[in-house]
């Protein structure tokens, strides 16, 4: 590892990461790649037990807002999601270029709130200001939905809206009879 990369594992923080693409190519271009990278994301989140709180999926390169995993290191969870991705990108046909991701990551602790909001403000800028899309919201590989309406996608985040969810959900189940029909 060289000697300017220093990760800070265990440090309970949430985690600013970009995963590049090999050379920067397109291997996420098309919308069929995007989803199969979503899919493999929900799986590693759940096997991990990592919190997403924001994600954009580019054509060359993914950023994640993420917690430490439960389970194993964050360093696993990335190494476990970029193998997954790749393994079923093959799988997808020849046009799929391999290999499929840079070998490392950029990974960034964010220790306070104010980082934590310019990190999600950024990723979910990030198609617009590339001209992908005019509007945020017109993407469809990003978390910024979930904010702004409490969208639901193929990847649970943690948010104000799913605290609120499980606080409302809590409160119900202790009152069995407002949650059964009579």
């Amino acid at each position: 590892m060289p000697w300017s990369l220093k990760r800070y594992h265990r440090s309970k923080q949430a985690h600013f990461m970009t995963i590049s693409c090999y050379r920067r190519q397109s291997n996420l271009q098309e919308p069929c790649l995007r989803d199969l990278f979503l899919r493999s994301l929900e799986r590693t989140r759940v096997r991990y037990g990592l919190l997403v709180y924001g994600f954009v999926v580019m054509p060359e390169h993914v950023h994640l807002l993420v917690s430490e995993p439960e389970k194993d290191l964050l360093a696993d969870a990335v190494h476990s999601l970029k193998l997954a991705v790749a393994k079923r990108a093959a799988a997808v046909g020849p046009s799929v270029l391999l290999p499929f991701w840079q070998k490392r990551y950029y990974d960034h602790n964010v220790r306070y709130y104010e980082k934590f909001v310019e990190k999600l403000r950024y990723i979910h800028r990030n198609p617009a200001r590339r001209g992908l899309v005019e509007r945020p919201e017109d993407w469809a590989w990003s978390s910024f939905r979930h904010y702004a309406c409490g969208e639901e996608g193929i990847i649970q985040i943690e948010s104000e809206w799913t605290a609120r969810k499980r606080s409302c959900g809590a409160h119900l189940e202790s009152f069995p009879e407002a949650t059964t029909p009579r």
